[in-house]
């Protein structure tokens, strides 16, 4: 695929989506289609955070990805259970409840099935690009080299350095993590052992970490573009994210 850095199109947070719903292999999912010439062999599988494929910004980020060459994805890995966009604001609000019912034998079995349907079709090369809950199961799909190209951003609930340590023994997709300065999830002490583990060239397959300062977690998808440092980092991982699949994908 041909490409030039000044190509890369944009992220937004504003806008109606392009894509369509479909339902494959009895999951939902959304679908981000180019509208030019693209690999039929290639997909990236979109494996949102908490707030699903329903929150406009997945759906804004699946299309972004589309215009820059790429058949994308997007499943309801959540089994319709999505939470509200505005979930976390209620004190009420039981998360370690909700995330109970959420564990990979629930999570798993969709992405397995959307998958074998996608290779049923003729595709062999998956690209996935992982947000914050989104980022642990596609550390699983690498696991299984399931997928070929592996995206995280702030990723959460990896237990630190045990999965980066498997990943790096277990796995031969090229991977991106997209960090920032505040993040519980991933803090900077794992962001360090990251680099520890896969850097330097250790990691064969390739590896790459990003840096965004003065974002927090979360900035990937649904940072407040308003705040200039916020918006150059959820510019600057989509770009990252997009070049390193136009690398290794």
């Amino acid at each position: 695929m041909s490409f030039c850095k000044h190509c890369i199109q944009g992220v937004r947070h504003e806008g109606e989506p392009l894509g369509k719903l479909e339902t494959i292999a009895g999951v939902a999912c959304y679908i981000a289609t180019p509208t030019v010439d693209y690999p039929k062999d290639k997909v990236i599988l979109f494996l949102p955070d908490v707030f699903g494929i329903e929150l406009s910004n997945a759906k804004l980020l699946a299309d972004d990805f589309a215009k820059n060459g790429f058949k994308v994805v997007a499943m309801d890995y959540l089994n319709g259970d999505a939470l509200a966009a505005d979930a976390m604001n209620s004190p009420s609000f039981d998360f370690m409840g909700w995330l109970s019912k959420h564990l990979a034998e629930q999570t798993r079995p969709p992405l397995d099935k959307v998958i074998a349907a996608l290779k049923a079709e003729g595709v062999t090369k998956f690209g996935a690009t992982g947000y914050c809950f989104g980022g642990r199961y596609t550390f699983d799909l690498a696991f299984d080299n399931v997928i070929q190209c592996a995206v995280v951003s702030h990723p959460s609930l990896l237990k630190v350095p045990d999965d980066l340590e498997t990943y790096f023994s277990k796995s031969q997709a090229p991977l991106l993590i997209n960090s920032c300065e505040v993040d519980q999830m991933f803090p900077a002490a794992a962001q360090t052992k990251a680099d520890e583990i896969f850097g330097d060239g250790k990691f064969a397959p390739g590896y790459k970490r990003e840096y965004f300062p003065g974002c927090t977690h979360g900035f990937a998808v649904r940072g407040d573009l308003s705040d200039p440092l916020v918006k150059a980092g959820k510019e600057g991982s989509f770009k990252a994210a997009v070049e390193f699949f136009i690398a290794h994908l």
